[in-house]
């Protein structure tokens, strides 16, 4: 759960088939029709939003966006020394909190209850262990320092009150890598839609939000790209489907792309009950109703695993997800096929 890394979603969820493209690492903006785009580097990945209107007011929400996704950054990275995140953790309580931040907080401790803990924002002291290279060590080692760390884990010992927030536990740190960026592009759909934008995609690193559909009336069509298509052995060779969204979200999980080890033995995707790499998936996609909810759930399903993983899908209303498991057999919620192609 770092924060501002793009957890594999680029690599897994490929392109969007209205033409969504990056091309190249600098910012890019050009009209198609009355389609136009822009491209910048932001939150630790490349963001992309969408827009389709007339010029003039196809710039001025398009500007607009990025200024509400740089707002939210700026309040959430813990690498910022003057963001809230970073106040929480370095003192260990924050005073008067911005009501984004409140709302980040609130929504984790919710998806922490919800997930049956897979989803933590208070892992990171653990995810600090990986960085610094546990990995090195002897399992007996990894095991004393994990045992002893996860007594700082767990969004249960935050307290919210009417203006403070404050750790119960002296040592404990936040990462909010694994709902900021949906939560950011959920911010910035609403700053588009105040603009009088009626068609949009933004794409956050693969955090992925639309409002409306294309103005021809037809829906986005996401299509999933096969994570082993170089793989001759991966024994999922034929395409996964692709899916048709509106005034929806996706958002992917995935183990391929990051790890701490040179070996890739330990990635990115720690399961905050165990302290060590979530290893029963290899890939999660949701869709949900807002990027906030598919981003974090992404991550709790990969966590709980394929079976757990999918019962929890299920609970929820209006989420539906595609889990690829360690033995590469893929899973479908039973109400998936209604948005594929």
């Amino acid at each position: 759960m770092h924060f501002f890394s793009n957890k594999a979603r680029s690599l897994f969820i490929i392109f969007i088939v209205v033409c969504l493209s990056v091309t190249g690492f600098v910012s890019c903006k050009f009209r198609t029709v009355d389609r136009y785009e822009e491209t910048r580097e932001m939150m630790g990945t490349y963001i992309t939003v969408i827009v389709y209107g007339d010029e003039d007011t196809a710039a001025e929400a398009i500007g607009a966006a990025f200024i509400r996704l740089g707002e939210i950054g700026s309040i959430a990275s813990i690498y910022d020394e003057d963001s809230e995140a970073t106040e929480l953790n370095t003192e260990g309580s924050i005073e008067s909190p911005s009501r984004e931040f409140s709302e980040l907080i609130e929504l984790s401790v919710y998806y922490y209850n919800i997930s049956g803990g897979s989803f933590d924002i208070t892992i990171s002291p653990v995810l600090d262990l990986w960085r610094e290279g546990l990995w090195k060590e002897t399992k007996e080692v990894q095991a004393e320092k994990i045992e002893e760390t996860l007594k700082l884990v767990g969004s249960d010992k935050i307290v919210l009150e009417d203006e403070k927030i404050y750790f119960g536990t002296g040592g404990m740190s936040i990462d909010l890598g694994g709902i900021a960026k949906g939560y950011a592009v959920d911010e910035a759909l609403k700053t588009l839609s105040g603009l009088g934008i009626k068609n949009a995609l933004i794409n956050a690193g693969g955090d992925i939000g639309t409002i409306g559909t294309k103005p021809d009336g037809g829906g986005w069509l996401v299509e999933l790209d096969n994570p082993f298509d170089d793989d001759e052995d991966s024994g999922t060779e034929e395409s996964l489907p692709g899916f048709i969204i509106e005034e929806m979200a996706v958002a992917t999980s995935g183990n391929y792309y990051r790890y701490y080890d040179p070996e890739k033995k330990v990635h990115h995707i720690t399961d905050p009950l165990t302290g060590y790499s979530a290893n029963e998936c290899i890939s999660v996609t949701v869709i949900a109703s807002n990027c906030t909810e598919a981003d974090v759930l992404a991550t709790s399903v990969f966590v709980k695993g394929p079976v757990e993983g999918m019962e929890l899908i299920e609970e929820i209303d209006g989420v539906e997800a595609l889990i690829i498991d360690n033995e590469r057999n893929i899973y479908m919620s039973t109400g998936l096929s209604k948005y594929m192609k």
